[in-house]
């Protein structure tokens, strides 16, 4: 079946929301790159709080805000969209407000807005996948969320870029960026609802809704909280290596952060239309196979010692970060091809369930494997992404086959 690599702009903005929600997410995603990377640093710096309780306050939000995901599953099974998108960025608006106004050394306030952050995180990608899944239908789809990733990622970045050079600032320039932060989440929060979607198919009561049995996917979830390690590999394993392990300069780190940021937002739409060949399952197959050869990859080069290792684990971060990118580009549009319509909201919840609490365990079993050595960290990735792989092989049902790409409507 021939498949058309076109990639035509104005028609990716119209199937992921339309222009005032291709600006909220930008919007939103500029504010999050102000503030989130530095709230660790917020809580020591201008709370004045221990670092260690810092972490377990952040981790604790995240962890807690993964018990709404149920909720936001269920309402969305109920037809909102647009709604639940903006209330996942209104209660960030909460967060920010109670970070502005929790005192120095007072650690509840910032542990209970760290948990509304953390809510508003958990709760995005879910209602943002079936807001695009709502306007588009088959690989245009999965085109428009791979667009969305990379324009979240492009703000991301510059939201991270400003952030830096403000920090010379010191604590007052953090508070200035954390205000600036959720004026820029209650901006993105009224254009999110203005574009007022409702999932037309979603007209029964609630009970109704709740009669459709959403999948449960276990081999695809339980294969996903290893996956969404690769996410992590690039932000916290690899500083770890370079700088405690290879004693390269912090900059590899950072040229690291900055490669993957940039790959991602210009790889993300081709490579996705690319993968579009093959059926959703075998590309987030193929995502493993390309994940678990860079973890090898570092493997191997670690053993290079200073002077050459810290280059070549910066050239094996580019395969890892193709994988990444094949992953992201397949396993939510596998998720929302694979649900029922009526029970969309609940699958993507259960998924991205999975995707947080794997996000929120692989710091700790991360840092805890690298004192052992290289082997146990990348040979346990490595050996646990390709039992993972296997697992996807097994996940689908069987119409998950190319249909071809097309970006025009």
């Amino acid at each position: 079946m021939a498949t058309t690599t076109e990639i035509r702009p104005r028609v990716l903005v119209r199937a992921s929301g339309g222009p005032r929600y291709a600006v909220a997410l930008a919007v939103d995603a500029l504010g999050t790159g102000l503030l989130r990377p530095f709230l660790l640093l917020y809580g020591v710096t201008v709370l004045r709080l221990p670092a260690p309780v810092t972490g377990t306050a952040m981790t604790a939000g995240v962890v807690a805000g993964l018990a709404c995901m149920p909720a936001v599953g269920r309402w969305l099974d109920r037809g909102a969209r647009s709604t639940v998108v903006a209330a996942s960025m209104l209660v960030r608006v909460l967060g920010v407000a109670l970070l502005l106004a929790t005192p120095a050394e007072h650690v509840w306030p910032f542990a209970v807005a760290a948990l509304f952050l953390g809510i508003g995180n958990q709760a995005w990608p879910a209602a943002h996948a079936a807001l695009v899944t709502t306007v588009v239908h088959g690989r245009e789809r999965d085109t428009a969320l791979a667009a969305s990733r990379a324009l979240r990622n492009a703000a991301l970045g510059v939201g991270a870029l400003i952030a830096t050079v403000t920090l010379e600032g010191g604590t007052a320039a953090l508070r200035v960026l954390a205000a600036v932060t959720g004026l820029a989440y209650l901006a993105a929060a009224v254009l999110a609802w203005s574009v007022r979607l409702h999932a037309p198919a979603a007209t029964g009561s609630g009970k109704e809704t709740g009669d459709v049995p959403a999948p449960r996917l276990r081999a695809l979830l339980a294969a996903n909280v290893v996956y969404v390690f690769c996410l992590n590999v690039p932000e916290i394993a690899l500083p770890l290596i370079l700088v405690t392990q290879l004693h390269a300069s912090p900059v590899w780190s950072a040229a690291v952060f900055v490669a993957n940021t940039v790959l991602v937002v210009i790889l993300q739409v081709p490579v996705t239309v690319l993968m579009s060949r093959f059926s959703r399952q075998t590309a987030l197959a193929v995502a493993g196979v390309v994940l678990t050869a860079s973890y090898l990859g570092f493997l191997a080069v670690t053993a290079l010692g200073d002077g050459w290792g810290a280059p070549a684990v910066a050239t094996v971060s580019v395969v890892c970060t193709v994988g990444e990118i094949i992953y992201a580009g397949s396993a939510t549009a596998l998720v929302t091809h694979l649900a029922p319509a009526r029970a969309l909201g609940r699958a993507l919840a259960r998924f991205e369930l999975s995707s947080g609490f794997g996000l929120a365990v692989s710091p700790a079993v991360i840092t805890a494997l690298a004192p052992h050595g290289p082997a146990a960290l990348w040979g346990s990735l490595a050996a646990a992404t390709l039992l993972s792989t296997s697992l996807v092989a097994t996940e689908g049902d069987g119409d998950d086959h190319p249909r071809g790409t097309v970006t025009g409507p």
